[in-house]
């Protein structure tokens, strides 16, 4: 599921309209996965490996030599196969793991994207991993103490609902005036307010 430049566009502008109400940044990142490679895949194409000569013994009258070849190709096949499709490589995941993953990207995406190099600590994230099917706000410092978690629930839930549908960018759009919103009431914008960080959405 991609974003086409015009969605881009559309949630630039998005946050570029919400940071005129407020003195806070909002930063947008969008994951295709953030299920990184793990010992899994490598495993699940293992045991497959190992268990098919076993089957070609009994049902064909194949040589050792075509067994073995058989086997390392299935099992570089299957490792490949596993490595470069996100989705099926996160299914192979517990859910609890998968959530863990997520959290730890978006966090990992806050300190990247110089979040808390903001002046007043107001900043958020807006963060969507589209394999695990997981969306989340992560706020700074002051934005934390002054507007609690389930706050933010509106704008997690608006993203999860778009993106169920396919429709990723009107999830952020949504998201972004929920979260201008309520940063405006907390952080409005004053004389001295200038955008720090760029209004764009980051694709990773």
């Amino acid at each position: 599921m991609e974003l086409s430049a015009a969605d881009r566009q559309r949630i630039a502008e998005a946050i570029h309209a919400a940071e005129q109400k407020t003195s806070s940044e909002i930063v947008c990142v969008l994951a295709q996965s953030s299920s990184k490679a793990t010992v899994l895949p490598v495993l699940v194409a293992a045991v497959i490996a190992l268990a098919l000569p076993w089957v070609l013994v009994a049902l064909t009258a194949m040589t050792v030599e075509g067994i073995l070849l058989l086997q390392a190709l299935v099992f570089f096949l299957l490792l490949l196969l596993l490595l470069r499709l996100p989705r099926l490589r996160t299914a192979l995941l517990p859910p609890h793991t998968r959530r863990a993953m997520a959290h730890h990207a978006a966090v990992e995406q806050f300190m990247l994207r110089g979040i808390a190099r903001k002046t007043d600590r107001s900043g958020i994230l807006i963060f969507v991993s589209l394999a695990e099917r997981y969306a989340r706000i992560v706020a700074d410092e002051a934005a934390a103490a002054k507007v609690p978690q389930a706050n933010w629930q509106g704008a997690v839930d608006a993203l999860i609902s778009h993106m169920r549908e396919g429709r990723i960018a009107d999830g952020f759009v949504s998201a972004i005036n929920l979260c201008g919103d309520e940063l405006a009431r907390h952080f409005p914008r004053n004389g001295s307010s200038r955008g720090e960080l760029p209004d764009r959405v980051y694709l990773i």
